[in-house]
C-alpha cells in the first residue's frame, strides 16, 4: 500500500519547500503540491518538516571494549537513533583472531535484532600479509571502509607501515581508511608518570591525552594519505588544531574528511572536573572552549 505525506514543509539537500510525498513501497514515487492516488494511507504533516533520515556513519553496538561491554545494543541502539531521525547506522566490526568473515559473520548475528538500516566497517587492528591479501575480500561481505588507530598500543593500534600498506590497498580496492588520530606513545608515557604520581582524577584522562598528540597524528595520517594516494576519514576530531591540519591538507589536494561527535562541540575538561566527573569521560576527551568554538 502506497503512503501519502501532505502538507509539510521538504526539506532536501539543497532547498526548502511546501510539497506532499508519494511513497510506493520503499521508493519516493513522486513529490509535488496536491499529489493524489487512488489507495493510499494518508499522513497529515501540517506544521511539521519532512527531512530523509540520517546516516550516522559512527557507532558502537554490543561492543566488547577493555573488559566491559557498550551499553547499547543493536536494538536499544537503532530505536535510540530512529527517535531522533537517524534510519542508518554504521557500526565497527572487531577483528577476530579467525579472520574477517568470522567476524563479520559474529556482527551479523548480534544485528539480528536491527530496528533500522545498518552497515558495517572494519577495525583493521592486525596487520600482516595474509590480512593484506584478504583486505580486498571485504567487499564480497559488503565492507569498504577500514578503521585504523594510532593510539592504544598493543591493543588497537598497527604501526604506520602498516597503516600506509593499508591505505595503499584501499586505493587499489575504491575502499576508504578511518582513522582515531592520537599519539599513543605519548599518552602511554604520560599514563605511566600519572600513575607513578598518583594523578587519578577524572582530569587526568583529559591531561595524559593531549590534544597536540591529536592534531599531530591527524596531520601525519593526512600525510600518509598523500603520498599514498588514498581517501582517509578522521574520526572524531576533537581539537581547533585538528580542523586547521584538515584545512591545509585539504587545500593541497588530500582527500581527507573529517567528522565530530555532540560532546567535542559543547562540553570541555572542565566537566571532568565535576564531581560526577566519571560520566564525561570519553576518547578522545573533551577539551577547552576555544576548540568547541573552532570546531562549529
Amino acid at each position: 500500500m502506497a503512503t501519502l505525506i501532505k502538507n509539510g514543509t521538504l526539506i532536501t539537500a539543497s532547498e526548502i519547500f511546501e510539497s506532499d510525498i508519494l511513497i510506493d513501497g520503499e521508493t519516493i514515487a513522486q513529490i509535488g503540491k496536491n499529489l493524489q492516488h487512488p489507495n493510499v494511507e494518508i499522513v497529515d504533516a501540517t506544521s511539521k518538516l519532512i527531512m530523509p533520515g540520517g546516516i550516522d556513519p559512527h557507532v558502537h553496538l554490543d561492543l566488547p571494549m577493555f573488559g566491559t561491554v557498550s551499553s547499547d545494543d543493536h536494538y536499544t541502539g537503532h530505536k535510540a537513533a530512529a527517535f531522533g531521525g537517524t534510519t542508518t547506522v554504521m557500526d565497527f566490526v572487531v577483528l577476530e583472531p579467525e579472520g574477517f568473515k568470522y567476524s563479520v559473520d559474529l556482527w551479523f548475528e548480534k544485528s539480528a535484532k536491527a530496528a533500522i538500516d545498518y552497515s558495517f566497517h572494519m577495525n583493521l587492528t592486525k596487520f600482516d600479509e595474509n590480512i593484506a591479501k584478504e583486505i580486498p575480500s571485504l567487499r564480497d561481505l559488503g565492507i569498504t571502509t577500514l578503521k585504523v588507530f594510532t593510539a592504544y598500543n598493543g591493543r588497537l593500534r598497527i604501526d604506520d607501515s602498516s597503516i600506509f600498506r593499508a591505505m595503499q590497498i584501499a586505493r587499489d580496492n575504491g575502499m576508504l581508511v578511518m582513522a582515531h588520530c592520537e599519539n599513543g606513545d605519548v599518552i602511554e608515557t604520560l599514563t605511566e608518570q600519572a600513575l607513578i604520581a598518583g594523578h587519578t582524577t577524572h582530569e587526568w584522562h583529559a591531561l595524559t591525552r593531549p590534544a597536540w598528540g591529536a592534531v599531530d597524528a591527524t596531520l601525519r595520517v593526512a600525510g600518509m594519505a598523500a603520498v599514498a594516494g588514498a581517501s582517509v576519514y578522521i574520526v572524531h576530531m576533537n581539537v581547533a588544531g585538528e580542523v586547521d591540519m584538515l584545512k591545509y591538507a585539504r587545500e593541497r589536494g588530500v582527500k581527507v574528511m573529517g567528522e565530530t561527535c555532540p560532546q567535542y562541540l559543547f562540553f570541555t575538561i572542565d566537566d571532568l572536573r565535576r564531581p560526577d566527573g566519571a560520566k564525561w569521560i570519553c576518547s578522545p576527551p573533551m577539551r577547552t572552549k576555544q576548540d568547541n568554538k573552532r570546531l562549529w
